[in-house]
């Protein structure tokens, strides 16, 4: 099967399975695509799906991306996380160098000269990598969260990694996902208790005033919205 073919059906599928439940993308995604993996970045919505893959996948490849400037609560949360349930190893996937090599080679702060280049280095490279490994992989992304996402599809090909990207959750709202994280008793990073909706690395995300956009905390005062990840 070419590129096109399999883009074609992967719209086929999109399109009939845009109504169903999250849980059923994901049980189609794990039955259709054995070698897949899910990218964790243990915020609200990808507790929900840590949990939705727990009861359909449990065995289903979980990693994350460590940029090594997380905020100490996005660890204290995969380290709950792993204590509900038992047996997730969660992958560590770091960059090729340390903070201190890359200010080495880019200058201190990195984060603000460029951000750019810091996502790059600490992200898109790691998550080209890891990536390469599977045929697929499911993300936590919602349509609402940006205008960047707005045209998400539940299942799609992702051309810039070369596999197949499921977004089970893309029609959902941040209430949908605050009530199933409830009924659910679903462990979350607790800074979203402290006006943090979106939350990425502890230097390029601050806390977000009621009134403003949910992801206005991140890289506040630059253009850029997204760190590379999704297009």
């Amino acid at each position: 099967m070419n590129l096109f073919e399999k883009e074609a059906l992967i719209a086929q599928k999109a399109v009939e399975l845009e109504n169903a439940t999250p849980e059923d993308i994901i049980r189609f995604a794990v039955e259709t695509f054995p070698n897949i993996t899910f990218a964790c970045s243990f915020g609200a919505e990808d507790v929900v799906l840590v949990d939705m893959l727990q009861k359909i996948s449990p065995k289903t490849d979980i990693f994350y991306l460590d940029t090594d400037f997380h905020f100490k609560e996005t660890y204290e949360t995969r380290d709950r996380l792993a204590e509900r349930y038992p047996g997730i190893p969660f992958v560590e996937v770091k960059p090729e160098i340390t903070p201190e090599e890359q200010a080495a080679q880019f200058g201190d702060e990195l984060w603000k000269s460029n951000a750019n280049q810091c996502c790059d280095i600490r992200k898109v490279q790691p998550l080209t990598k890891i990536l390469s490994q599977y045929e697929a992989w499911i993300t936590g992304i919602r349509r609402d969260q940006a205008p960047t996402r707005a045209n998400s599809k539940k299942i799609e090909y992702d051309v810039k990694f070369g596999l197949v990207k499921f977004n089970p959750i893309a029609s959902w709202t941040s209430e949908d996902v605050w009530q199933y994280i409830r009924d659910n008793n679903v462990v979350y990073n607790p800074l979203h208790d402290n006006y943090y909706p979106s939350i990425g690395c502890e230097y390029c995300t601050r806390q977000v005033m009621p009134g403003e956009d949910p992801r206005a905390g991140r890289w506040s005062g630059q253009e850029k919205t997204e760190c590379g990840l999704h297009k």
